[in-house]
């Protein structure tokens, strides 16, 4: 990876401000009295997490996640696997997912297969970021953000080999040197 990397701004973060406070307007509306676990997925939605939560005043517990599909570089491997699991059991409780970016579908209909397999009275997907245009496996979200191009984005938790996460906005990275 050379050194010169440019980047150009998709949203601000007030754009992103915004979007949060839209979804946990969503989310409070379904899940007020349901006691939900919440299951980001590591390392791209922390923040995303983070800024979530504190706009949902209503009990629910916090889970991570992570999982791999991508080797190193900039395209997902295909080949997908729980480095981490969530440790509580969730059998019989609202669930809900939440992922910093569905690009190809593969990661996102794994997990939730995964947890399907564990029997929570309900599973839903909440997604900062989709990405339709790659899309190869549909999966459903529940709670969208924003809609994406076709194009590699950093920033806001999302890195590129573990590069560009604590930019607050969400960038393009327009040339990889």
């Amino acid at each position: 990876m050379g050194s010169e990397v440019k980047l150009s701004v998709l949203f601000t973060r007030d754009e992103i401000a915004a979007t949060v406070n839209k979804l946990a307007a969503e989310i409070r509306q379904d899940y007020l009295s349901k006691n939900p676990i919440l299951i980001a997925v590591l390392k791209g939605s922390f923040m995303f997490l983070s800024d979530l939560i504190r706009q949902l005043d209503f009990p629910l517990e916090v889970e991570f996640a992570q999982l791999s599909s991508y080797e190193r570089g900039t395209e997902s491997s295909g080949k997908i696997r729980v480095v981490q699991d969530v440790q509580s059991n969730i059998k019989g409780r609202h669930v809900l997912v939440i992922e910093d970016i569905i690009d190809t579908g593969f990661t996102a209909a794994f997990f939730l297969d995964h947890l399907r397999r564990k029997n929570p009275a309900s599973l839903k997907l909440c997604a900062l970021t989709d990405k339709p245009s790659r899309t190869q496996v549909k999966v459903n979200i529940d709670y969208l953000g924003l809609t994406i191009p076709d194009k590699f984005i950093v920033g806001y938790g999302l890195d590129w080999d573990e590069r560009f996460r604590h930019l607050p906005d969400i960038y393009v990275v327009e040339d990889k040197g």
